[in-house]
């Protein structure tokens, strides 16, 4: 769970684009760059992420259903661990998301095998 988006649900998508934006953008120009450079919707429930050229900072937007939400972030100290630069986006689970967040190595975030229900014995 993202800790700033305390309504997003945990099965949330989450997109990064990963060539570096202009950070004076505010959401309405990432909105703009969601639609037009990525070929996506940004009303769509996908958490769009964000890179500066300075590896310490990072802004999200997310449409909740009611508003689009503007979350931004700079470390104090350090960087975040960023995909290579390149054209185009790639996905994250919200885990690695929140790894992200934390200036931790979301690579070293493993999806866990899906636990089977308990079946009812007779």
């Amino acid at each position: 769970m993202i800790p700033a988006f305390a309504g997003t649900p945990s099965g949330v998508r989450v997109l990064v684009a990963t060539k570096p934006v202009d950070f004076r953008k505010g959401m309405g120009g990432l909105a703009a760059l969601v639609k037009d450079h990525l070929l996506k919707d940004p009303y769509s429930g996908v958490v769009y992420v964000f890179r500066a050229k300075r590896a310490d900072r990072v802004k999200m937007i997310w449409w909740d259903g009611t508003g689009l939400w503007l979350l931004a972030k700079t470390l104090e100290q350090g960087g975040f661990s960023w995909p290579r630069v390149q054209d185009g986006v790639m996905r994250l689970t919200p885990a690695q998301l929140a790894a992200l967040l934390e200036g931790l190595d979301w690579r070293r975030v493993q999806r866990t095998a899906r636990t089977r229900a308990p079946e009812a014995t007779a």
